[in-house]
C-alpha cells in the first residue's frame, strides 16, 4: 500500500461473470498485490439467475477468504459484503476471527442484510424481516469481535455465554456496513469503521457519491458519532478498453455507465472520488481477468503520480 494515497484502491474478484478455478483466483490475488492495490474483495453470495437464463454461483466466501489469506502477504481482504442472513452471528464471528488470524490481521468485515431473494429461497434461509434479523445478528457479532462474552436471547438469534477463542485481534476486526438506508445506518453507524455504497445507487459518479457522503456525515452527527471516524467507501464500475460488460446479479436498480478512458483519465476520476470524501474505492473491473488487472496496474501507476 502507498502510505500517501488520498484514497486506497481495491478490486472485487470474480463472482458470477464466468466459472473461475482456484489457480486463476490465486494468480489474480497475487497480481493485485504486484500492481500495488490495497485490497481485494469477495461478494458473499450463493446463487444468481443470470440474464441469459443460466444459473451460476460463486465459491463460498469464507472458505475462499481463508485460502486467499494464506496465499497473500500484504493486501487487505474483505467481504463486499457478508449477508448476515446467511450466517449465525456467533459462527460468523468465529470464521472472521480465524480468517483474520490466517491473514495476519488484514481482514475487513463488510456486512449487510442481503437483497437477492433467489439465493435465500434456494438455500433455505428466511427472507422476511431481514433488517430486524440483521439488527439482532449485528449486535451479537460486533460484541463478540470486540472480545466480549455475550449472552443474548432474541427473537431470531440466541447465544449463551459465547466467547470467541482464540480471541480476535486486539482492537477488533474493522466492520463496514454495505448500506446507506436510514434504519441500517441507525443500527450500524455508532459502531462501524466504514460504510459502503454500490455504484448503481449513485450513478457511478463522484457527484452522485458526494450526495451520499453528505447524507451519511449528517446521520453520524445525529447519532452522536464523529463523521471523521467513519470512512466513506464506494464500489465503482471501471471498464478497460477491451471490456465487454460485466455479468452480475440483477439488483433491480438498473445499469450505471462504467468509468472508461485511458489509464490517466480513469486515475483522474478516482482522484475526483477522493476529493469528495472517498477513503477507499472497491473497483468492479470489466473484465476481471489477469489481463484486466495488468491494465488496472497502469491506472494505479497513473493514480500514484
Amino acid at each position: 500500500m502507498t502510505p500517501t494515497r488520498a484514497c486506497r484502491l481495491g478490486v472485487q474478484l470474480p463472482e458470477v461473470e464466468r466459472r473461475v478455478e482456484w489457480p486463476e483466483l490465486f494468480a489474480m490475488a497475487g497480481r493485485a498485490e504486484e500492481i500495488g492495490l490495497d485490497s481485494v474483495w469477495l461478494g458473499d453470495h450463493l446463487l444468481y439467475d443470470l440474464p441469459d437464463g443460466s444459473t451460476r454461483g460463486p465459491w463460498e466466501a469464507w472458505t475462499s477468504l481463508a485460502g486467499l489469506a494464506a496465499r497473500t502477504s500484504r493486501i487487505q481482504l474483505g467481504t463486499l459484503v457478508a449477508s448476515l442472513g446467511f450466517h449465525a452471528p456467533a459462527m460468523l464471528a468465529k470464521q472472521a476471527a480465524t480468517v483474520d488470524a490466517i491473514s495476519g490481521g488484514r481482514l475487513v468485515l463488510g456486512v449487510g442484510a442481503g437483497w437477492n431473494r433467489r439465493e435465500y429461497d434456494a438455500f433455505g434461509f428466511p427472507f422476511d424481516h431481514r433488517v430486524d434479523r440483521f439488527e439482532e445478528a449485528f449486535d451479537i457479532l460486533r460484541r463478540l469481535l470486540a472480545g466480549r462474552t455475550v449472552t443474548a436471547q432474541g427473537r431470531y438469534y440466541s447465544v449463551d455465554g459465547c466467547v470467541i477463542d482464540p480471541p480476535p485481534r486486539a482492537g477488533g476486526i474493522p466492520l463496514m456496513v454495505g448500506s446507506v438506508a436510514p434504519r441500517m445506518q441507525s443500527i450500524t453507524l455508532p459502531h462501524v469503521a466504514a460504510w459502503n455504497v454500490w455504484f448503481t445507487l449513485f450513478g457511478n459518479t463522484p457527484t452522485g457519491f458526494a450526495t451520499h457522503v453528505a447524507q451519511v456525515r449528517h446521520a453520524c452527527e445525529r447519532l452522536g458519532r464523529d463523521p471523521d471516524e467513519v470512512e466513506a467507501t464506494a464500489a465503482i464500475l471501471v471498464r478497460a478498453p477491451f471490456g465487454g460488460g460485466r455479468t452480475q446479479g440483477d439488483d433491480g436498480l438498473g445499469p450505471a455507465p462504467p468509468i472508461m478512458g485511458t489509464p490517466a483519465q480513469v486515475a483522474e476520476t478516482l482522484h475526483a472520488f477522493a476529493d469528495v470524501g472517498a477513503s477507499h474505492l472497491q473497483i468492479v473491473l470489466d473484465p476481471i481477468t489477469l489481463e484486466g488487472l495488468d491494465w488496472l496496474g497502469e491506472v494505479v501507476a497513473a493514480y500514484d503520480k
